[in-house]
């Protein structure tokens, strides 16, 4: 049975489901295809008809729709990215612009949108939502794992597999020269994915912004290397580190410790392509057809969720307004781990 944490009263009953949205915004992750697949084709089973919103909500106020139909959704469960596009939108931020991104669904005739996307998607979303009548269904797409409600985002895994596997391969030459180097992967406010990444990759010190005691142990493993002439390591940092990110950490280090052979690697954007993992593929293509029931069932304003491997929703405003906490306590093990 679905969970839900929105228990507002019912609201009157809306006009009967016909045609539904589905469009893609903000930063690309993968498995966003293989949602749209799901949602597409959970919707015709349920015959309702399908509209691909290109462009995010640009594409939205211009009107860039598109028919989907099930042969059009074949082919790219296996595919990273997005086949409907994704773009910013500072227009859509205006109530002007809203105006028009409302006028434009109506014009198509379109009852309800599911929207794939992080928490400024669900933001506009629900502002949208509050302004006009037309609900919105979320689907969290984001390779940061950092919403409010959810074990889990779509993108994360293939996210983190992508990093394991870059840093792997530079610790090899960071053994063969002797160097020491500093990671940045995505993560801005959130330092999650740097956080499972370098466990995962036996990093010598992990730096997010969830904490400051890290780069305490930063000055240890480096007084430690010059001890034991171990001077060869990998530094996790997550590019919102309030430090400034690796390339900033990275110099101060060599100021400070003229005598190592310091270098930096921003993985940068290889992080959000590549072709989706099986959970990635598995999970996006249960919350896509969980979105599209939640639609027939007359749901609005509400983020799908996995909780225990169990479908939640979440209300919108919960969703983008609280804080995804992490488990500060991998660190304590990381740091167990390097002795």
């Amino acid at each position: 049975m679905i969970q839900n944490e929105n228990q507002k009263e019912t609201s009157p009953r809306r006009k009967k489901l016909q045609k539904i949205g589905v469009f893609t915004s903000g930063g690309d992750a993968p498995g966003m295809n293989a949602a749209i697949r799901a949602v597409t084709r959970a919707a015709i089973a349920n015959k309702l008809k399908v509209v691909g919103i290109r462009r995010g909500y640009q594409g939205m106020i211009e009107g860039d729709f598109i028919p989907l139909k099930s042969n059009d959704v074949s082919g790219i469960l296996q595919t990273g990215g997005t086949m409907l596009k994704t773009a910013r939108s500072a227009e859509f931020r205006t109530p002007e612009g809203r105006e028009k991104a409302y006028q434009q669904l109506k014009k198509a005739e379109i009852d309800a949108v599911v929207v794939i996307g992080g928490d400024g998607s669900f933001t506009g979303a629900l502002v949208l939502s509050q302004e006009y009548d037309i609900s919105f269904v979320g689907i969290p797409g984001t390779i940061d794992n950092d919403l409010y409600g959810t074990d889990y985002t779509i993108g994360y895994d293939t996210a983190l597999n992508t990093v394991v596997e870059a840093v792997d391969k530079i610790k090899d030459t960071a053994r063969s020269h002797g160097r020491i180097f500093f990671v940045e992967v995505m993560g801005r406010e959130a330092g999650l994915l740097a956080l499972t990444s370098g466990i995962a990759c036996g990093a010598e010190v992990i730096l997010i912004p969830e904490s400051n005691e890290q780069h305490s142990e930063l000055q240890k493993f480096l007084k430690k290397g010059y001890r034991k002439k171990e001077t060869s390591g990998i530094i996790m940092v997550a590019e919102g580190d309030e430090a400034g990110g690796a390339i900033k950490i990275a110099e101060q280090v060599r100021r400070e410790h003229p005598d190592l052979d310091v270098r930096v690697s921003i993985l940068g954007h290889i992080q959000r392509g590549g072709s989706p993992t099986a959970k990635d593929r598995v999970n996006a293509t249960k919350m896509g057809v969980a979105a599209v029931e939640a639609l027939l069932d007359d749901q609005q304003s509400i983020m799908i969720g996995l909780n225990n491997e169990k479908i939640v929703h979440v209300p919108f405003n919960k969703a983008v307004k609280m804080n995804h906490a992490i488990d500060i306590n991998l660190l304590e093990i990381q740091k167990l781990l390097n002795i």
